[in-house]
């Protein structure tokens, strides 16, 4: 599944990055890397952007951008 499926308050782990090579890049110098723990904060009212936590910061990422990262929900 992809990040955008996951509900706000909810925390996944990342299983991967798609994507262009520079958006790829992009994700991974902002910290996304498989194994991170990453919580959704908050959607916008449209879905765009997303609100994110990881690593102790949080970030916006827009929705066509968090569909290229990969995760599995966890509990």
């Amino acid at each position: 599944m992809c990040l955008t499926d996951i509900k706000p308050g909810k925390k996944a782990m990342i299983e991967g990055i798609g994507g262009n090579e520079k958006l790829a890049k992009r994700l991974l110098a902002l910290g996304c890397t498989e194994g991170c723990e990453i919580e959704v904060v908050r959607k916008a009212p449209l879905g765009d952007p997303l609100v994110l936590s990881l690593r102790g910061f949080h970030i916006a990422l827009r929705k066509a951008d968090a569909k290229n990262i990969f995760v599995r929900e966890t509990i």
